[in-house]
């Protein structure tokens, strides 16, 4: 089953019986019977535009011209629930209700790959048994109650950017309703669809359409657009299109450009869709690593071979916030960043392509100098929302101007709808009501041109705004839930409730020891030079959820500090070296020759005193005689130690000096001993504890 588009014109394709083996069957949509349902827009006041009708441009041209449809591409994660009653319109049976929804997914997923818009299934729950909700009452009652339990159960059991309520129950003639620019809010997200007795091709441009509308789309209705077609998916009736017009293409990318739907850069995990897996269709299922599409379409990727979805040689991931260059980017890589004071940045955590989920800082955290509180990740208050829609110079009104025009009960003051009717708002949820802004210097800013309305008051001009998007499109002009309309409270479904609601537990000082704040999962995310989980120590900042702001890797850290203190040196030195080698040559031979002189003076033998070959034998001296040399004479003196005494051979022509020592007994000569390089030089006088002088060895006969 599928839908296959020729020159504009839409078929569906079916099998026929199963006995027909592989016969299928092609029909034009246009001859599919629908029901006369419209997304319940009121026209009253406007005239229509018909500019360029008799002339529409290929859808394809379109889409060459306008710089609407982004590069990049979005991913809408959605999440369907279907009614008890529509469970049981389908027989009770599981696996049927399972077959059409993945096979609506596939149909919005046509639609929308022409904006670059991927929808991917990621959830499915039908109700048996019981409806969770009450589906009692008008389709705006049923819209609050669905995204309210969306809020408080769903968003806390499965992630995912928008989810969609199917029902088989009508409400006269209206097919749908959704809030707009609303996909990535954890509170208004959300839309409803009725799948009445139309075929499935119908029921997805329903769904499409109300899809639209989280998406940022307004109605085409009143405006100047062209799809290619005789009618478009954002028309205010449900006419079964399958083209988005040119308007619709611009509004989404005023929400992109806005910051808004940041969500959709989140590319859904393979283990989190819900759909058979097939290769080729670029999107990740389970069991594949990657998808770039047909063949033709993977050249131009270098990370995902065709064909078989794995990722190429050497590569380590070819999608994600945290890929880069077929490689993972490091840890501490930011890769979504703070929005304002509410949001969190997240990091990667350098083993996966994905960055973390978004975190924001928890609900009822005081905000914008304490004047207003933290609502899903943004700091909601009136000036803000006054800026948005008249400028940076509006400001919010005073009070008496939310007190008396919202006590009118009209569309341009009031708090909501009672049944089809306005419902006037009481003194005290008066805040809640219409917003009241004041020194207005310009129009609306946004893409669809609404009524104004000027209201005097006590010198004070009163503005405010109807944007008539129709009973399917709650208000913008509406004062924004989370706004703080007075002390310890807040705006909740057009009533000034205690801001208890949001359960804000966290105390900042004790919890975080005053060096950060608590996030939506109420741990602490810590300002930069504080460590998680509680900041009480040193560190880096970030928390437990966010991926930590630092590389954790430190493996090229320590690389490069062990290459800029131990290789460069060394290299630097090799190569210094190198260049001066003669140099270092010849100073290393004059450090070697000094250092041998060196050694030399100190090993070298005591110096010769005498002209003549000394020959004791033949002259009649002893060996290790005492003596003294000719030219200086020594006057010997007593000793009062034994001094061993040596005979003399006595020579009548020799001068000699006597010996006043006593005449001991012979003893052996002893050894003389080698200088050694700590002692004095041989060639010195050892003086003796009296004073006295002794040669150091015998002098020579004289002549």
């Amino acid at each position: 089953r599928g839908l296959v588009t020729i020159e504009n014109i839409t078929y569906g394709i079916e099998p026929m019986d199963s006995s027909s083996g592989s016969k299928h069957i092609l029909y034009p949509l246009d001859n599919v019977k629908k029901e006369p349902t419209t997304c319940g827009v009121t026209t009253e006041g406007h005239e229509r535009e018909h500019a360029g009708e008799n002339h529409h441009p290929s859808m394809t041209q379109l889409l060459r011209r306008k710089r609407a449809v982004l590069h990049q591409t979005r991913y809408v994660e959605l999440f369907i629930v279907v009614d008890k009653e529509k469970f049981e319109d389908f027989g009770k049976s599981e696996t049927e209700v399972r077959e059409h929804m993945v096979q609506l997914a596939n149909f919005l997923d046509s639609m929308y790959v022409m904006l670059n818009i991927r929808i991917v299934l990621v959830g499915l729950e039908i109700w048996k048994y019981e409806n969770i909700i009450s589906t009692d009452g008008g389709a705006g009652d049923v819209l609050a109650n669905f995204v309210q339990w969306r809020e408080k159960n769903l968003v806390l059991r499965r992630r995912h950017d928008s989810a969609q309520f199917v029902l088989k129950k009508g409400f006269g003639g209206t097919a749908g309703m959704a809030y707009v620019g609303t996909v990535c809010s954890k509170s208004h997200a959300g839309g409803i669809n009725v799948f009445g007795k139309i075929s499935i091709q119908m029921f997805a441009s329903i769904m499409a359409h109300e899809l639209g509308h989280n998406l940022g789309m307004n109605h085409d209705d009143e405006r100047v657009c062209h799809c290619g077609a005789s009618s478009c998916i954002m028309s205010s009736g449900a006419s079964g299109s399958r083209n988005f017009s040119s308007c619709s293409a611009e509004d989404f990318e005023k929400l992109t450009l806005n910051k808004g739907g940041s969500c959709l850069l989140n590319v859904p995990k393979p283990d989190e869709t819900y759909s058979v897996p097939y290769c080729g269709n670029r999107l990740v299922d389970v069991g594949e690593e990657c998808d770039c599409g047909s063949p033709k379409e993977c050249e131009s990727d270098p990370c995902c071979e065709p064909g078989t979805c794995r990722l190429r040689s050497g590569a380590a991931c070819a999608y994600g916030d945290c890929c880069k260059n077929c490689q993972l980017l490091p840890g501490g890589t930011e890769c979504r960043a703070s929005n304002n004071e509410c949001d969190l940045p997240e990091y990667c955590n350098g083993t996966s392509q994905f960055c973390q989920p978004d975190f924001t800082v928890q609900n009822g955290h005081p905000c914008h100098n304490e004047e207003a509180y933290c609502y899903n990740g943004v700091c909601q208050y009136y000036d803000a929302q006054c800026q948005d829609i008249f400028g940076s110079k509006a400001k919010a009104a005073p009070n008496i101007c939310f007190a008396e025009v919202n006590s009118k009960g009209d569309r341009f003051g009031n708090c909501g709808f009672h049944g089809h009717d306005y419902k006037k708002c009481s003194s005290w949820n008066a805040m809640c009501g219409k917003l009241q802004c004041e020194n207005v210097k310009t129009m609306p800013v946004f893409g669809i041109k609404p009524a104004i309305i000027q209201t005097p008051i006590r010198g004070t001009t009163c503005w405010g705004v109807d944007f008539q998007l129709g009973s399917d499109v709650p208000d913008p002009g509406m004062v924004n839930e989370g706004t703080k309309c007075g002390a310890g409270k807040i705006c909740r479904h057009f009533q000034c409730v205690s801001a208890s609601v949001l359960n804000y537990d966290c105390d900042v000082e004790r919890q975080c020891h005053g060096h950060g704040v608590c996030n939506n999962n109420r741990n602490c995310h810590c300002e930069a030079g504080w460590a998680p989980p509680y900041c009480e120590t040193k560190g880096y900042g970030g928390s437990l959820d966010s991926g930590p702001p630092y590389n954790k890797d430190t493996s090229l850290r320590d690389g490069l500090l062990v290459f800029f203190f131990l290789v460069l040196p060394l290299l630097i030195a090799a190569v210094l070296a190198f260049a001066r080698r003669d140099r270092l040559k010849r100073w290393f031979r004059r450090f070697m020759s000094h250092c041998h002189s060196l050694y030399h003076l100190d090993f070298r033998p005591p110096p010769r005193t005498e002209t003549e070959p000394r020959d004791y034998q033949h002259r009649g001296f002893s060996h290790g005689m005492p003596y003294s040399s000719r030219s200086v004479p020594m006057d010997m003196e007593p000793n009062t130690f034994p001094v061993p005494s040596y005979s003399v051979n006595q020579h009548p022509q020799q001068a000699y000096h006597q010996s006043y020592y006593p005449s001991p007994q012979y003893q052996a000569p002893q050894p003389q001993k080698l200088p050694t390089r700590l002692g004095p030089l041989p060639s010195q006088q050892k003086c003796l504890p009296q004073g006295h002088y002794f040669p150091s060895r015998p002098a020579p006969l004289p002549p």
